[in-house]
């Protein structure tokens, strides 16, 4: 008997020490190692999960830390591991919530077909799932906007933190979320869609802020005059609903049937055609009054305006010289 309780507590000692030196023994993953622990996920489940990466040494000594602080919950999400550590260490992790964030920067001008590209680019999931829910979901805006036929436009050009256990609803969600904080700062309540189309005009015509009001200015001169717009990004955007966009402009799609022909059609197209930024929300709402019609491109990055067509073609004249001579 003696001589079995002897044995019986030297197994015991070394389960303990094979135990102990398993919980604070660190692992170095070979390469940076995502694991992504879904909600509902239980705690066998989750050491599983971490094992099965390598990012720990055994399954069953992390449940049973676990049990030992089953006071703390360990939070769902996706992590990020690189350097060496030890199931204790991976645990408290996992209990503070450490995640790993996708950053998803939105450029002003980019339309519900590039923030998708982005999303999709930031391993969040297909551009075609988070297209799908700028299409169909325009109950994130219609308090604001009830006129909406998509989120095009609401999507706010800012950085974004995003994690892998959010839906396309959700991050779309965030997007709308800063417009509406934006449009709240900026006094945005009424004609929200109106504005917001000719924003997104305003934007994708300038990059340059001090003509932002300029330019909003020059299309609200035509529209009061029911002359056509003549926007070329609003063709670029009928080609884009169409998918025959490719990467230029020519002659012929000019004349593509769509209601967001501004060559075509007078009047606004029937919704933004991309998601202006705050300077260009703020340029809608408060164009710079003028008597001009027109304008080109200086080739400089900057614009001629012209009140009359034969102003306008002299400026245009001398952007194609300018070209010609780069």
């Amino acid at each position: 008997m003696r001589r079995l309780v002897i044995v019986l507590f030297a197994m015991l000692l070394a389960v303990g020490g094979w135990a102990a030196w398993t919980l604070r023994s660190p692992v170095q993953p070979a390469s940076p190692t995502f694991v992504l622990l879904r909600p509902g996920y239980s705690t066998r489940r989750i050491a599983l999960e971490l094992k099965s990466a390598g990012v720990i040494r055994s399954a069953l000594v992390f449940r049973l830390w676990h049990y030992m602080h089953a006071s703390r919950s360990l939070k769902a999400g996706e992590y990020s591991f690189e350097h060496a550590a030890d199931i204790a260490q991976i645990h408290d992790r996992l209990a503070r919530g450490d995640i790993y964030f996708h950053t998803v920067t939105i450029p002003e001008g980019y339309t519900m077909f590039d923030v998708a590209r982005a999303i999709e680019e930031a391993e969040l999931g297909t551009a075609q799932n988070f297209l799908e829910v700028a299409r169909t979901e325009t109950g994130l805006i219609s308090g604001l906007a009830p006129e909406a036929k998509s989120l095009e436009g609401y999507l706010f050009p800012e950085t974004y933190q995003f994690t892998r256990t959010q839906s396309m609803k959700d991050m779309a969600a965030a997007m709308v979320k800063q417009f509406r904080q934006v449009a709240g700062q900026i006094g945005l309540s009424s004609d929200v869609q109106r504005t917001v189309t000719m924003a997104s005009i305003v934007e994708k015509e300038t990059a340059v802020p001090e003509e932002r009001p300029l330019v909003a200015g020059v299309y609200y001169n035509r529209l009061r005059q029911k002359m056509a717009l003549d926007a070329d990004p609003s063709v670029i955007y009928a080609l884009l609903l169409a998918g025959n966009y490719q990467g230029a402009l020519h002659h012929d799609d000019m004349f593509v049937k769509s209601p967001y022909n501004t060559y075509r059609n007078p009047g606004l197209p029937p919704g933004p055609i991309a998601n202006p930024g705050r300077g260009s929300l703020e340029a809608a709402m408060h164009p710079q009054a003028s008597q001009f019609f027109y304008f080109v491109s200086d080739s400089a990055g900057h614009h001629r305006f012209a009140i009359s067509l034969e102003d306008h073609n002299r400026n245009v004249r001398a952007y194609r010289r300018a070209m010609r001579g780069q």
